[in-house]
């Protein structure tokens, strides 16, 4: 039970797919109470489809207290996430933030021919949003705690189709190793979990579906990962068990992100050319 009586918030939550919501089912059954929040529904729909995928997960789990709507890219909501935060918890032990966006037109062309608007509403969801939520984490975080977010190869090197996105997920881990200096000056430490190709909203918008055969191939585990080994690694670098680790990024991907070539894929390629 390593989160037994640690407390925190869970931010990024969509679906039952979501990579957040793999690794706050570890924290909560080992003991962790989280709060989560949601994307806002508009006010003209009436289903609250947003509102009701979330609370289908979080609703049958005893250690999840609340859930609240929350705009990233709005202080008001922030302000009022971190304040209900604080009612219920008093301080919190953990921090995920598990948040990015990019409108799809943008994210379908050549990084060069990237909108203004675009760029601009990317890089504050996806980026700005980690730098405004752990501000307002600082005060309510115990000294000891932990803030995770969610980062891409595809910031370390281009991987074609990622596009902006992946300029969001550069700025993203110069983001964390930042706050980490920050954060550490208030023994909170601040790291990144790079995950390989996964199902998830945020991966069919990027074109997981051909990156899952080429990790297969490429990574030297030769196959994918899955979102119960994200969960638990995300689990890890929220717990005391890893209180030395700070301004980090993690991979979880099988090895992929170690290759200088295509590895085992060229076995692949070799055979389909025989063919």
């Amino acid at each position: 039970m390593q989160f037994e009586g640690k407390k925190g918030l869970i931010i990024g939550v969509a679906n039952d797919r979501s990579i957040a919501w793999a690794i706050a089912q570890q924290i909560m059954n080992q003991g962790g109470k989280c709060g989560f929040t949601h994307l806002p529904d508009r006010p003209d729909d009436e289903k609250q489809k947003n509102r009701r995928r979330v609370s289908k997960l979080t609703d049958p789990h005893d250690n999840a207290e609340f859930l609240l709507p929350m705009d990233a890219n709005n202080d008001d909501d922030i302000r009022t996430t971190f304040e209900h935060t604080a009612k219920v918890f008093g301080k919190i032990d953990f921090l995920l933030h598990s948040i990015a966006f990019a409108d799809r037109d943008d994210l379908g062309r050549e990084t060069m021919h990237t909108s203004r608007s675009g760029f601009k509403l990317a890089m504050e969801s996806s980026v700005f949003s980690l730098m405004a939520i752990t501000a307002a984490a600082e005060p309510v975080m115990n000294p000891g705690g932990a803030i995770l977010t969610m980062t891409y190869y595809g910031g370390e090197k281009c991987v074609p189709g990622y596009n902006v996105m992946g300029v969001c997920k550069a700025a993203l881990d110069a983001a964390m190793r930042y706050l980490a200096f920050d954060m550490g000056a208030r023994n909170v430490r601040v790291n990144a979990l790079s995950a390989g190709p996964v199902q998830t909203l945020a991966g069919r918008a990027a074109g997981v579906e051909r990156m899952l055969k080429m990790y297969e191939h490429m990574s030297p585990l030769g196959r994918n990962i899955t979102h119960e080994e994200v969960g638990r690694t995300g689990a890890f670098l929220l717990s005391d068990d890893s209180n030395g680790v700070s301004g980090e990024i993690l991979h979880v991907d099988g090895g992929y992100h170690a290759m200088g070539s295509p590895g085992r894929l060229l076995d692949e390629i070799e055979k389909a050319q025989k063919g």
